[in-house]
């Protein structure tokens, strides 16, 4: 059977249409929250950066007991068909995997089997004016659980602090653990710099560790931008000379002001802009 554009979406060994892409009632996500995901940026039609996400897909899956229902080859083959599926040139394709459909209970079912979704949609972009002038943010604690480090879809905590930063009319949603100190954004890694020194949280239980934070730091490197992975306070935060977040759909993007304090000079800085270029550099190296 030739399948037509419509039938974007791969549900459990099939690419099917919206209206038939459908998973059960007693899926183990939908109950439970049991499942991780992954979202894999799309340039040109071209996916970016895809074996770090595959590979991370693979970790979260492990920490959580879960088999994949595919090999990574086989999961990166449908991530590399869907944006063409749907006719998406600048977007995402986003990755589920769910422990299955079984009886609910609270324990690990042997009789489920694990379920996998992919799909391609347009990027919804933000404002290009927040690249240049920098985005607002405001500060909230930290609630999430203590294994930030894996890619759930239980993500209640990071919905509440975006909303919280949305009311705010702020871009993101800082987040602030007690006695540990500045974690990550809401959907995103967080980063400042001191002194011509660029600090972020270290990949720990705390944090989801970004692919963008990963080659960010790489590009700081390259470009003899000294780095250091630690906690620093909120305090810290306030007074350094530039901050930034960083995420798969964001790429690199300033922030201009936390909590209605200016951040530095209130607007990018030198080493921001730097890695901002590098970064579409590295795209435009790995995309054509």
């Amino acid at each position: 059977m030739t399948l037509s554009n419509a039938d974007y979406i791969f549900v459990n060994g099939k690419w099917v249409g919206p209206g038939e892409a459908l998973v059960p009632v007693e899926d183990r996500g939908y109950q439970l929250a049991d499942g991780v995901y992954e979202v894999v940026r799309v340039y040109g039609g071209r996916a970016f950066a895809l074996q770090p996400h595959l590979d991370r897909l693979a970790r979260s899956a492990a920490e959580l007991e879960m088999d994949l229902p595919l090999t990574l080859d086989e999961v990166g083959a449908l991530v590399k068909e869907a944006p063409g599926r749907r006719g998406v040139e600048d977007g995402q394709v986003y990755i589920q995997v769910t422990r299955g459909a079984a009886p609910r209970v609270h324990h690990f079912p042997e009789d489920a089997r694990p379920s996998l979704v992919v799909y391609a949609s347009p990027l919804r972009r933000q404002p290009a004016a927040l690249y240049e002038t920098g985005a607002d943010a405001v500060v909230v604690p930290d609630e999430r659980w203590l294994r930030c480090d894996i890619k759930s879809i239980n993500l209640l905590p990071n919905a509440l602090a975006k909303e919280k930063a949305r009311r705010a009319g702020a871009l993101e949603a800082l987040l602030l653990r007690e006695g540990v100190g500045m974690t990550e954004g809401s959907s995103s890694n967080l980063f400042i710099v001191r002194d011509g020194r660029l600090e972020t949280a270290p990949a720990s239980r705390w944090i989801l560790r970004g692919i963008t934070r990963d080659i960010v730091l790489e590009l700081a490197a390259q470009a003899h931008i000294p780095a250091a992975e630690r906690f620093f306070s909120k305090e810290e935060l306030l007074s350094a000379d530039e901050a930034f977040v960083t995420s798969t759909t964001m790429e690199v993007m300033p922030l201009a002001r936390v909590d209605g304090q200016a951040i530095g000079a209130g607007r990018p800085g030198p080493v921001t802009k730097t890695l901002m270029a590098a970064f579409r550099e590295r795209v435009r190296a790995e995309i054509g």
